[in-house]
């Protein structure tokens, strides 16, 4: 590679280490491999997980009720710095998914968890009309995977207002860039199901524990 460079004139060799910078920082960012689903109430697909250092344990099976239970647990308080925080830990934790909710997005994630990879993620949008809906959408976004026995969720954007991409993406009228991702602070109940995973160093449902008490073994 070297050698190759000495040959080049100066702008070709700031233009090569350019590239060589963009592509290096790029490959650490997620990518969508595969759309699972896409309507107006979801979009659910398989992102490529860079950060993902010890593989997940995909494909996983789980029944839509199971997932179901598991997402019902959830919920979340935006993350605040002090002295808001003291103000935020006063206001109950909210639900991230209305029943609705979960019935427009839960079959598309089971399907997403049976075709992942074990370096992929699930990713969800679910989707409403936004406050203005000829320009935005309402979006509840996040991604979900499995690292047996853990299930993880990160919740990335919550009612967030994400604008409709028009013809001319450069419109300044209806500016295409979405908002950037939120960090929230995730709980779940029963907390005894809520761990910190020692490979990741991350929290995590405590998947198959949870199942069964959750679901009854004789169904």
């Amino acid at each position: 590679m070297w050698s190759r460079m000495a040959c080049l004139s100066p702008y070709g060799l700031i233009f090569v280490v350019f590239m060589e910078i963009m592509a290096g920082g790029c490959a650490r960012l997620p990518y969508t491999t595969k759309v699972i689903h896409e309507d107006r109430r979801a979009i659910v697909s398989l992102q490529r997980d860079p950060a993902a250092t010890v593989p997940y344990t995909h494909p996983v099976q789980l029944k839509g009720d199971e997932l179901s239970a598991v997402l019902a647990g959830f919920s979340f308080r935006e993350k605040q710095r002090l002295p808001l925080r003291w103000f935020a830990e006063e206001v109950p934790p909210k639900k991230i998914f209305r029943a609705d909710e979960m019935q427009a997005v839960v079959p598309f994630l089971v399907e997403g968890l049976e075709s992942a990879a074990p370096d992929e993620r699930v990713y969800f949008q679910v989707l409403a009309p936004g406050m203005n809906p000829a320009a935005e959408r309402d979006a509840t976004a996040g991604w979900i995977a499995v690292r047996e026995p853990y299930l993880y969720l990160v919740l990335e954007h919550y009612h967030a207002q994400f604008p409709i991409r028009k013809s001319e993406q450069w419109d300044l009228r209806y500016p295409t860039t979405p908002p950037e991702p939120k960090t929230y602070v995730l709980y779940f109940e029963p907390g005894r199901f809520w761990e910190t995973d020692p490979v990741s160093s991350r929290q995590a449902v405590q998947l198959r524990e949870f199942l069964k008490s959750a679901i009854p073994a004789s169904r």
